[in-house]
């Protein structure tokens, strides 16, 4: 496990966390969402999984290590977009024209198939709806450890802040302000915004 306790400071590492109404409200509307969604998604799926096996005969599915709340690391599920063994030829960063992506893995990329998974992490109360997307272990250098700790009080999202303003053009440095600023900010009224944000940039990228 990570290491997220090493500040002192117990009134402001409260003051990151919701109440436990608001944390109450937050998981009912990450289950309310899921559920139906996965009911309604099962079809486009299966296909997704069946187009990933016939390509290449590997695993539809791929669990990597990332950190949840409170730096807890759980297994977080996408649909396989790249070769088999991926990481162990070439790390965990990807880049848009990165050879190791398979045909089927750019076009669920580009489209967020590769996500739907997750939805199951958000039943398993890993992830939420919305929240800063979880970091592998080995980012945990490119933070200070009061970044560190404050980015990780929520649970990590399918998608976030930084997601629904800027997609993947942003720079790593933004990305960790804006989803920093989602922590600070927080609340219902802001997840329903990302989501809607987070539409509008999916049905933008894909209609160019």
């Amino acid at each position: 496990m990570t290491n997220c306790r090493n500040s002192s400071d117990t009134r402001v590492r409260s003051s990151w966390r919701p109440g436990p109404a608001t944390a109450a409200a937050k998981r009912a509307m990450d289950i309310t969402i899921a559920a139906p969604a996965l009911l309604v998604l099962t079809v486009p799926m299966l296909v997704v999984a069946l187009a990933i096996r016939l390509h290449d005969g590997g695993p539809a599915l791929y669990r990597q290590t990332r950190v949840g709340r409170n730096c807890r690391p759980f297994g977080m599920m996408k649909f396989r977009s790249m070769v088999v063994d991926a990481e162990s030829v070439g790390g965990y960063a990807t880049t848009t024209n990165d050879v190791r992506i398979t045909p089927v893995g750019r076009f669920i990329r580009r489209t967020s198939l590769d996500e739907l998974p997750q939805l199951f992490n958000v039943l398993l109360g890993e992830m939420s709806i919305v929240g800063p997307r979880p970091d592998v272990p080995a980012q945990e250098c490119h933070y200070s450890s009061a970044q560190w700790q404050m980015r990780h009080t929520l649970r990590p999202g399918i998608t976030g802040l930084a997601q629904a303003v800027s997609r993947s053009v942003a720079s790593a440095k933004v990305r960790t302000e804006l989803d920093l600023a989602y922590i600070r900010d927080f609340s219902l009224i802001l997840d329903l915004k990302i989501i809607f944000m987070t539409f509008a940039q999916l049905l933008k990228k894909n209609s160019n």
